[in-house]
């Protein structure tokens, strides 16, 4: 069980993101209007404070719960590696990155917003993925674990095509962006932190013979 003094920096993100999601979800959705990220008000009105503050909020419970238990259970394993201060950096870095991405690609909208910590999550994943890419990741009703090394290039092969939908008008309103420019910037960071992490990736593929 996650506890505080194992993984001190884990638990506090989920119990931040859980008291502030769960209070705009009953009390006050205007709330996820005001922490939104939205190019158009940080690029026109200096408000990069929404790069981060986004992350906080999400749409629905089944947002926040899909987003909290892979949290839960990547958060931990990646912070044991990197310390505490590493992961928070880790963690922020790719909430950063992602909304970097989306900021890029929707410069010019004025009507464009991003709620969730989809970004982040996903850069914590792919760091994971660099210590551990043969372990198995299992996919909601699928029985049979994918390799995470596996999952992450599927991952970036989906976000990259709906991203290509998504500008064509035939996207399903998911910031697919943020997925993409998280775990990049996830596998990037986790790289710069632990230099060890790309020997330990290569070990790990050399078990295949690769």
């Amino acid at each position: 069980m996650l506890s505080f003094s194992a993984s001190p920096v884990t638990f506090s993100l989920l119990l931040a993101i859980l008291l502030t999601s769960g209070y705009a979800l009953l009390f006050d959705r205007a709330l996820l209007d005001r922490l939104a990220f939205k190019p158009y008000l940080a690029l026109r009105h200096g408000q990069y404070s929404r790069l981060i503050t986004a992350g906080f909020v999400h749409v629905g419970a089944g947002h926040l719960l899909f987003n909290m238990i892979t949290l839960y259970f990547f958060g931990p394993p990646m912070e044991s590696v990197l310390g505490a201060g590493s992961f928070l950096a880790l963690y922020f870095g790719s909430e950063l990155a992602a909304h970097g991405l989306s900021l890029a690609l929707h410069r010019h909208s004025s009507t464009y917003a991003a709620v969730g910590a989809s970004g982040a999550i996903s850069g914590v994943l792919f760091g994971y993925c660099l210590f551990a890419p043969l372990q198995p990741i299992y996919i909601a009703f699928v029985p049979i674990g994918v390799p995470a090394a596996l999952f992450a290039v599927g991952y970036v092969a989906v976000s990259m095509y709906a991203m290509r939908r998504s500008r064509s008008g035939a996207g399903g309103g998911i910031a697919h962006e943020a997925h993409l420019g998280g775990a990049l910037g996830g596998l990037m960071l986790t790289m710069l932190l632990e230099p060890q992490s790309v020997e330990i990736f290569l070990r790990e593929l050399g078990r295949l013979g690769i």
